[in-house]
């Protein structure tokens, strides 16, 4: 009998993944759409939230309330990520036909009509607005608010070089969100890791961008990638160091001296981490810069556990 688990599979998911291997056929499409194949989007949109938590819980003490906050963070992570993808998708599918790593993508090829990615869209979002109304009312706001960048992110690629300013605007939101359904309102210190993040989505999804550079340049999509050219060390080090820079900001000024100096010890070792990923470089193997790029799961986990000791101190 022919094995036929990676039947339908896209181009660059992780090869063996749960969805290919697990879910059942009839939903296989949808889960590929949201890209539960490729779970380093929903680490990514997770990490702020939880960094958001993790220093508001620092600053201000633990709150029993604090556990479901940061598991309605995470099965919102998972769903916005699915019905923000599922939307990308949507308004790319004329471009991913284009491009040699999406074209494989549900829509694209076939898997999933027009229709009914918008009505597995919807269902996605109307689940995640039920987790969100368990919060606060500022937290409510802000999930409100988070729509605008994610609505405007796919169109973002054709009119600006910059695209992944969008995207980090988007995938950063959580801390502030976060950090309000803690406190119930905002300052400085979410104001600063949330410009942190932007910094940070702007060093991995440049590199993410050297995969496609070729096709973008091709069918006139810009990206940082292309803007940079041969040359994005420069730009990835000045990335790196912002990163760097506004989250020890955030640090400084959100937590007393000892918590402080516990939860940057996290801040420079995420840097390091960074450091490696730029030593290891290559944007002409797009293996490495795919690989670089999943890396960042571990370079946004590394703050955690400081921020953690920072709120026993």
């Amino acid at each position: 009998m022919t094995d036929t688990t990676d039947q339908g599979q896209v181009a660059d998911a992780v090869k063996g993944n749960w969805v290919d291997r697990h879910a059942p056929g009839s939903l296989r499409p949808y889960l590929r759409l949201s890209r539960a194949d490729r779970p380093i989007g929903t680490w990514l949109l997770l990490l702020p939230c939880w960094w958001g938590l993790a220093l508001a819980v620092a600053a201000t003490g633990f709150r029993a309330f604090d556990l479901w906050i940061a598991l309605g963070c995470a099965l919102g992570a998972f769903l916005m990520r699915g019905a923000g993808c599922t939307w990308n998708d949507v308004t790319d599918r004329h471009i991913d036909g284009a491009v040699a790593r999406t074209r494989s993508r549900p829509i694209p090829s076939g898997q999933v009509s027009l229709r009914q990615a918008l009505v597995w869209m919807a269902g996605q979002a109307a689940v995640a607005t039920l987790i969100l109304l368990s919060f606060n009312a500022a937290a409510i706001a802000l999930g409100v608010l988070s729509l605008l960048p994610v609505a405007i992110y796919p169109f973002a690629k054709r009119f600006t070089w910059w695209p992944q300013v969008f995207l980090g605007l988007a995938f950063n939101w959580g801390a502030l969100l976060a950090w309000a359904a803690h406190t119930g309102g905002l300052g400085w210190p979410p104001i600063l890791l949330y410009l942190g993040g932007i910094a940070w989505t702007l060093f991995y999804d440049t590199i993410y961008a050297y995969q496609d550079v070729e096709d973008d340049a091709l069918i006139g999509v810009k990206s940082t990638a292309r803007r940079f050219g041969d040359a994005p060390t420069p730009w990835l080090r000045a990335f790196a160091a912002a990163t760097v820079i506004l989250l020890s900001a955030a640090v400084v000024t959100a937590l007393p001296v000892l918590p402080a100096m516990a939860a940057l010890l996290g801040v420079w070792a995420m840097g390091w981490h960074l450091a490696w990923q730029m030593a290891a470089l290559d944007i002409h193997d797009t293996g490495t810069c795919l690989r670089l790029f999943r890396a960042n799961r571990t370079t946004g986990l590394i703050p955690l556990p400081f921020f953690a000791v920072a709120a026993l101190l």
